[in-house]
């Protein structure tokens, strides 16, 4: 079992099980950029491995519909090739489908919807999914089983006992699963540090409805697109106070389409009203549902708290209610939206001021739920930083599962099991991939380090130029900055840069150097020199060397 996602982090899930030569894929997520990563659109697994390895994969089995699950698939299968088959349940299928034909990818891939229960082999493997309970429907925990025995890998996952759609995670299977013999557990240890268990995704209606009540304005609900268990419980209180509905936001409106072909929404006839007719309704019978929960730069909401949005302006009276919380990093980002929103003088609800929210990871008993149920011989936490890795695996301890047996892993380092028991293999030393645009990049990539260093330190260009003759100085040099930072004496600065550029030319000169290139090279090194030795800066310098 090779983790190329999901160790030692938050997102880009992907796993490689690989039995007898053969592949199974479970996963191809990815995460969207930090704030550090200039002009970088999403965050991928390093999927090298697997490209001199294609004719080896036997499936793609996807957990379930969450971009850090689903999200790199496109990205895959441009560098990979079509797999035989990918398996999902229905719903996450129905939204793989619509991702891929918008990357012209839909007709080529052989999509399956494998229900729950259902057994089917592929070269050495067994694949089942089990039914769990997340924060969206279908989602799959995957059971694949060799002659050595089973593996579970759980998916994110909550033992919700009242969920929207009445069906809780399927328990008698995971015993009956525990009491077969599970060789290897691979659960999800998202919130292996929060005590208890997880509040029901049902509970979050009645604290909606109430929050609804109290409002006289227009009511923005802002949550993932991709949680329909939430957007109905907004559409429901939304009916109950005789609201209308407008949904804003591209994936909200296509994600919402497709549960509502598949049967898993329900909306009174007339409660939907377009984005651009809100204005037609008094504040007092409107509910927008958006994207932004997590203060993405083009979303809808950062838009609206922006004043930038097409349809939907905020003002005075509006409340605005984030029924979500922030996943880990994108906190600055959520903060600076609350923070705009209050500036145009509407009123915030978050999950710290009422119960809107319910998370879709469960508590350390539901941790230890799945433990006791599947009884595991080995166990390897995924899906969690390296702190909740650890505790993780202490909790593992503590229901009875031998030290010995219990593997904090990391991406790229497999995990490999044999009749002589388990062991950590020879590491892959696998990294991130990036996506700029269409093209897919490493994370050494010399555009990506430049941003980084121009936006720390902005950057130098010196021209100068030389007779292609003898070398001497035929114009002064010229000197442009852009985003220097606490430049405060310029000229004099300026001044004293251009008498060590003239000098160095001088020097050149006077050396027989004619070569641009070692011209630039030198004047490169002394320019970094100097301005680090008066600014105690590193901007990117560019020396630029015309010979006439």
């Amino acid at each position: 079992m090779l983790p190329l996602g999901g160790l030692g982090e938050i997102g880009k899930n992907m796993t490689v099980v690989e039995y007898d030569g053969r592949i199974i894929i479970v996963d191809t997520g990815l995460m969207f950029p930090t704030a550090e990563m200039h002009g970088i659109d999403l965050v991928l697994p390093d999927f090298a491995y697997l490209r001199e390895r294609a004719a080896d994969i036997e499936a793609i089995v996807l957990t379930h519909g969450h971009e850090d699950h689903v999200g790199a698939l496109p990205y895959v299968l441009r560098e990979i090739g079509i797999p035989p088959v990918i398996y999902g349940g229905m719903l996450t299928i129905g939204m793989v489908r619509s991702k891929l034909d918008e990357h012209k990818l839909g007709d080529k891939t052989p999509l399956q919807e494998l229900a729950a229960g259902e057994k089917v082999k592929r070269g050495p493997f067994e694949l089942e999914l089990v039914h769990m309970t997340h924060s969206i429907p279908d989602m799959r925990g995957v059971l694949i089983t060799t002659e050595l025995g089973s593996m579970l890998m759980t998916g994110d996952y909550k033992f919700d006992q009242t969920p929207v759609d009445g069906r809780p995670a399927d328990i008698s299977r995971l015993a009956e699963i525990g009491r077969e013999g599970l060789l290897l557990l691979a659960g999800d240890s998202t919130n292996a540090d929060r005590p208890g268990v997880a509040p029901s995704e049902s509970s979050v209606g009645p604290g909606l409805l109430n929050q609804f009540a109290q409002c006289e304005g227009r009511i923005i609900v802002t949550s993932f697109a991709s949680n329909i268990h939430r957007v109905q419980q907004v559409i429901d209180a939304a009916v109950a106070l005789d609201r209308k509905v407008a949904l804003v936001g591209r994936s909200m409106r296509k994600n919402f389409n497709i549960a509502s072909n598949l049967g898993m929404t329900r909306a009174p006839q007339g409660i939907f009203i377009q984005p651009r007719e809100i204005e037609n309704f008094p504040d007092e019978k409107v509910v927008v549902i958006s994207t932004g929960s997590q203060g993405e730069p083009l979303s809808a909401l950062r838009r609206m708290a922006n004043n930038d949005h097409r349809d939907v302006r905020l003002h005075k009276g509006d409340t605005v209610v984030f029924s979500a919380t922030s996943v880990p990093g994108n906190e600055r980002a959520v903060n600076e939206t609350i923070d705009r929103i209050y500036e145009i003088g509407a009123k915030v609800i978050t999950a710290k001021d009422a119960p809107i929210h319910a998370s879709g990871h469960g508590y350390r008993e539901e941790l230890k739920l799945m433990l006791n149920l599947t009884k595991p011989r080995y166990v390897l936490p995924v899906h969690g930083d390296f702190q909740r890795i650890r505790l993780h695996s202490d909790l593992a301890e503590s229901v009875g599962i031998p030290a010995e047996n219990i593997f904090k892993g990391r991406n790229g380092l497999p995990l490999e099991i044999d009749e002589k028991g388990a062991r950590f293999g020879e590491d892959q030393k696998v990294g991130t991939m990036y996506v700029d645009g269409v093209n897919i990049g490493d994370p050494e990539d010399a555009a990506l380090r430049d941003r980084r260093d121009i936006s720390a330190d902005g950057i130098f260009i010196v021209v100068v130029t030389v007779s292609g003759d003898d070398g001497s100085i035929v114009a002064d040099p010229e000197v442009i900055l852009r985003g220097v930072p606490f430049l405060d004496k310029e000229q004099k600065l300026l001044d004293d840069l251009k008498d060590l550029v003239e000098d160095s030319l001088e020097d050149a000169s006077e050396a027989g150097t004619r070569e641009s290139d070692l011209i630039q090279e030198d004047l490169h090194e002394i320019i970094g020199k100097f301005v680090w030795q008066r600014l105690k800066r590193r901007p990117m310098v560019l020396p630029v060397v015309i010979q006439v």
